[in-house]
C-alpha cells in the first residue's frame, strides 16, 4: 500500500513546494499573452488527465503490472526528475517564472543544468512524467505522456522565441548550438 502512495506522494510534494516558491520570482517586464499560453496550457491539462484518470478509477485496461522492485524503480526515476527540476529552479533563482516571461534583469543561463539541457525543469518534470506513464501502465497513460510532451515543447519553443527576441538571435543561437534543448548527450532540437 505504501508503495502505491509514493509516487502520488512525490507529485503532491512537488506541486505544493513549487507553488509555495513562486514568491521567489522578481516581476517580469514582459509576459505572454494569454492566447500564445493557451495551446501549450491545453496540452499539459489533457495529458495530465489521460495519465492521471484511468489508473485511479481502473477503466483503462493494464498493459503491464510494476513489481515491487519496478515500481520503486520508478519512484526514484521520478524523483530523480524532480530533484533536477529544483536544481534548476534554484540555479536560475528570481529568473524563474511559470510563465513565459522577460524580467528587466534577464540573460541567458548557461551553467548548473542549463549547461547541461536549455529546459532543465522540463527535462525533470518530462522524467517525472516517463515515471508516472511507467506506472500508470496504460495505454491512455501513455497518450497522455506523449501529449505532455508536446505540451512542454510547445511552451520551450514559445520561450525560445521570446529569449531570441530579448537577448538577441545571435546570442541565443550560439547557447542553443551548444546545449541540447531537452535530453543531455543527443544531438538537439534546433529552436
Amino acid at each position: 500500500m505504501l508503495l502505491a502512495l509514493m509516487l502520488p506522494a512525490l507529485w503532491i510534494a512537488w506541486a505544493v513546494s513549487w507553488f509555495a516558491a513562486s514568491g521567489w520570482a522578481s516581476a517580469p517586464s514582459r509576459v505572454e499573452s494569454g492566447r500564445s499560453a493557451l495551446p501549450y496550457r491545453f496540452y499539459l491539462a489533457v495529458g495530465a488527465i489521460l495519465l492521471i484518470l484511468p489508473n485511479r478509477f481502473d477503466w483503462a485496461p493494464r498493459l503491464w503490472h510494476p513489481t515491487a522492485w519496478e515500481s520503486w524503480t520508478i519512484d526514484l526515476l521520478a524523483l530523480a526528475g524532480f530533484v533536477f527540476c529544483w536544481w534548476a529552479r534554484l540555479h536560475l533563482g528570481r529568473l524563474w517564472s511559470s510563465a513565459v516571461t522577460i524580467k528587466p534583469e534577464h540573460r541567458i543561463v548557461d551553467s548548473g543544468p542549463y549547461g547541461l539541457v536549455r529546459h532543465p525543469i522540463y527535462t525533470g518534470l518530462l522524467l517525472a512524467v516517463f515515471a508516472s506513464v511507467l506506472a500508470n501502465g496504460t495505454w491512455l497513460g501513455m497518450v497522455g505522456g506523449l501529449i505532455m510532451l508536446a505540451g512542454f515543447l510547445s511552451k520551450a519553443r514559445l520561450e525560445e522565441t521570446a529569449l531570441r527576441e530579448a537577448l538577441g538571435r545571435e546570442a541565443y543561437d550560439d547557447y542553443a548550438s551548444r546545449v541540447p534543448m531537452l535530453v543531455p548527450l543527443l544531438p538537439h532540437l534546433p529552436g
